[in-house]
């Protein structure tokens, strides 16, 4: 078993151990990663993969914890959080950010500065980096519509610049990432009108505000949309609104959320998610394929 006191000397504050999946998942729930490591910019990132490859202990990049689910069981070895990978900038029609950056605040940025693509993104939670990884995006506009490249270090630890045409994606999938870490994006967009552009983002804002259960921990959508469909009519037509497991709850706001309504498992979400498909597929016919990501063992 890797000596993980040595990072603890590296990073400090910013090192803890046994730390809880409800302080870095937005579900709230879920066992402990085994070390959780802050690194402060990229190359503490790259250091700290090194290191886990030379003492072969497990790596995962996380950003926000924004579209996972962490096992009751936790998570062995190392998790890093980018959320110090902060730093965006824009330069004429182009913004460059870091993974860590907050992916609402690339949408309020671009849309502030009259640049037009992503204000219809607006109150999407997690990283740039998870946002790149499942292509996220809402209302017709996706993360990879203004992607011009990304950078990323391999495996080996070498920093690889990839631009869009050698990545294959589509609806909530970004194929060619695996075994990369993700360290920035750069995008590109036309020039639009601030004033309408901000507009848009509010009338988003206040779109998600009533429909969405924003007031209890969730991970947004579980399932991904159905070819011509949308999961959360299919599971309200299945009458699974408010079906709940333990503290697991298909929110009553939106069918297409499941809410942690008071110290939920992730045990429990894991049931209910599985309850939920197999319902939905006897009723409808309809097989849900799951969008969030399910960490660890399950």
């Amino acid at each position: 078993m890797p000596d993980y006191s040595s990072l603890k000397t590296k990073f400090g504050e910013h090192c803890r151990f046994s730390e809880p999946a409800e302080n870095f998942t937005t579900y709230r729930a879920g066992g402990c990663a085994e070390v959780l490591v802050k690194p402060a910019d990229a190359e503490e990132l790259l250091w700290l993969a090194g290191w886990c490859r030379a003492n072969s202990a497990p790596l995962l990049v996380l950003g926000r914890g924004s579209n996972v689910l962490v096992s009751d069981k936790g998570l062995p070895g190392v998790t890093a959080l980018t959320e110090k990978l902060s730093i965006i900038e824009v330069s004429g029609t182009a913004v460059t950010a870091q993974a860590g950056v907050l992916w609402d605040e690339v949408a309020r940025l671009s849309a502030e500065s009259g640049l037009a693509g992503f204000e219809k993104t607006s109150g999407i939670p997690g990283s740039v980096g998870g946002a790149l990884r499942m292509n996220a995006g809402a209302f017709g506009q996706e993360t990879f519509d203004r992607l011009v490249s990304i950078e990323a270090f391999n495996a080996a630890g070498e920093t690889v610049k990839l631009l869009k045409k050698e990545l294959s994606f589509g609806y909530r999938r970004a194929a060619g990432l695996d075994g990369l870490v993700l360290l920035s994006a750069v995008f590109k967009f036309e020039r639009g009108d601030s004033a309408a552009l901000i507009q848009d983002r509010s009338c988003v804002l206040a779109a998600r505000e009533v429909k969405q259960p924003l007031d209890f921990p969730s991970a947004g959508s579980v399932f991904k949309r159905p070819p011509g469909d949308y999961a959360s009519r299919l599971i309200d037509a299945s009458g699974l609104k408010g079906r709940k497991i333990g503290g697991a709850e298909v929110s009553a706001k939106h069918a297409g959320f499941i809410i942690n309504s008071g110290g939920a498992t992730a045990a429990e979400i894991y049931a209910l998610i599985g309850e939920v498909r197999a319902a939905v597929k006897e009723k409808t016919g309809v097989v849900l394929e799951l969008e969030q990501i399910l960490l660890g063992e399950f």
